[in-house]
């Protein structure tokens, strides 16, 4: 029998960008998303204290955080590499 495999939902991304940011970065104020009429869909990750926002744009919701995940994945793979 073919398992059904269910699809993640944006709310299940977000939470788990903001998971990793925790666990790496310490305090975190948000992870969200919103569309812009000229940029497109825009996702942010915003820190309580001393970095900037990340953020990472894409042509929908769920490619925008994909793209934010594999940016903050980036940074996480560079600071453990020092």
């Amino acid at each position: 029998m073919a398992e059904i495999k269910s699809k993640k939902t944006n709310s299940e991304r977000i939470k788990q960008i903001y998971d990793m940011c925790q666990d790496h970065f310490g305090d975190i104020r948000f992870v969200g998303i919103k569309y812009h009429k000229k940029i497109g869909w825009i996702a942010k990750a915003q820190f309580e204290d001393g970095f900037e926002n990340l953020t990472a744009d894409g042509d929908n919701a769920v490619e925008a955080l994909r793209n934010l995940k594999n940016r903050v994945k980036k940074i996480i793979k560079r600071y453990n590499q020092v």
